[in-house]
C-alpha cells in the first residue's frame, strides 16, 4: 500500500498588539515543529488558520513566509493553500495567486451562503479548474457551509479535469466515500479525512490519508498510526487511535480553531489569541485541555 498523507491545516499565530497582526516569529517555530514532527504538507490559509478573518494580502504574505521557511529547512514539506470563496471570481483570483506564489495545490470550500446547487458548484469548480494548472483538492464540510458535493458531482469535476485531484472529506457520509472509491482510483483520486477522529475508520474504506489539526500535538502519532495501517497492523492502529480519540474530541469543544490555539499557548509555540468573532476558552475549559493534552501527548509534561 502506498504511503499515506498527512497534511497539517496550520493555526496562524497573532501578536499580542491591538491589531493581532500575524507573528511570523512564532509561524517559523510552528513550521519547523510540523516539519519535526512527520507533516507531509502544511495546509495554510485554511479554517484552521483563522481565513474568515485574514486579509487576502495576509494570506498570501503568509503563503510566501511558509515557502521561504520551508526552503531554509531544505526540507521537502509542500504547501496546500486555502483558495476557497462563495464568490467563484476571487477564488479564481486566489488561485492563480496561490500558483504564482509557489503553493503546490489548493484547498477548495465548496461555496457558503449562496446554497449553490449540483449544477452551481459544478460549474464554481470548472471555472477555477480551468483557470490553474495547480492541483486541486475539494473540500466538502457541510456543517460550515450547509450545501455538499454529492459523490457524482465529485466523480465528474475529476473525470473532466486532471488537476482535481482529491476530496477533503468532514463529515461522517462514508457512502459518499465508498461511491468515489468505487469510481475512482486510490493512486488516481485522493481521499483525506477532514476530521481527526475519522481517519482510522475512513483508511477503511479507502482513504489517502488526512488533513489534521490534532497533529498540531501529535503528528508523529497520527504518522504512526497511519503506518500502522499500511502495514495491517490493525489492532495496534485501533489502540492508538483510542488513545488519540481524547484529543480528537477535546480540539473540538469550541469553533475551530479556539482549542488549537489555545493547546498551542499551553505548549509554548504561540499566543492563545484569536481574532473576533473567535473567543478564548475559559480557565476552566483552558486547564481540562491542558489535562487532555498531558494524557494523550508528549508535547508537554
Amino acid at each position: 500500500m502506498p504511503k499515506l498523507e498527512l497534511i497539517t491545516a496550520m493555526i496562524t499565530p497573532f501578536k499580542k498588539d491591538d491589531e493581532y497582526s500575524i507573528d511570523y516569529d512564532a509561524a517559523k517555530k510552528i513550521i519547523q515543529h510540523l516539519v519535526k514532527t512527520k507533516s507531509d504538507t502544511i495546509l495554510i490559509a485554511g479554517t484552521s488558520g483563522e481565513s474568515p478573518t485574514l486579509t487576502h494580502e495576509e494570506e498570501i504574505e503568509l503563503l510566501q513566509f511558509t515557502k521561504n521557511t520551508l526552503r531554509e529547512l531544505n526540507v521537502h514539506t509542500k504547501i496546500m493553500f486555502g483558495a476557497g470563496s462563495n464568490n467563484t471570481l476571487t477564488a479564481v483570483k486566489m488561485t492563480q495567486e496561490a500558483q504564482k506564489h509557489g503553493a503546490d495545490s489548493v484547498l477548495l470550500v465548496c461555496p457558503y451562503y449562496n446554497k449553490p446547487n449540483q449544477t452551481g458548484l459544478f460549474e464554481h469548480f470548472s471555472k477555477i479548474a480551468e483557470a490553474t494548472t495547480l492541483p486541486i483538492v475539494l473540500y466538502n464540510v457541510p456543517s460550515r457551509t450547509v450545501v455538499s458535493l454529492n459523490a457524482q458531482t465529485i466523480i465528474k469535476l475529476a473525470l473532466k479535469y486532471p488537476n482535481i485531484v482529491g476530496l477533503k472529506e468532514a463529515s461522517t457520509n462514508f457512502d459518499l466515500i465508498t461511491e468515489i472509491r468505487a469510481n475512482l482510483k486510490f493512486n488516481e483520486f485522493k481521499i483525506y479525512s477532514g476530521d481527526d477522529s475519522l481517519t482510522l475508520p475512513m483508511l477503511g474504506i479507502g482513504a489517502n490519508g488526512v488533513i489534521s489539526v490534532a497533529a498540531h500535538f501529535a503528528g508523529e502519532e497520527m504518522r504512526e498510526m497511519m503506518d500502522l495501517y499500511t502495514k495491517y497492523d490493525i489492532e495496534a492502529a485501533q489502540k492508538l487511535h483510542t488513545r488519540l480519540f481524547p484529543l480528537f474530541m477535546a480540539l473540538f469543544t469550541q469553533p475551530n480553531p479556539t482549542c488549537a490555539k489555545e493547546a498551542m499557548g499551553i505548549i509554548g509555540l504561540c499566543s492563545n489569541k484569536l481574532r473576533l468573532p473567535l473567543v478564548n476558552l475559559s480557565s476552566a475549559e483552558r486547564e481540562e485541555l491542558k489535562k487532555i493534552l498531558l494524557q494523550t501527548t508528549k508535547v508537554i509534561s
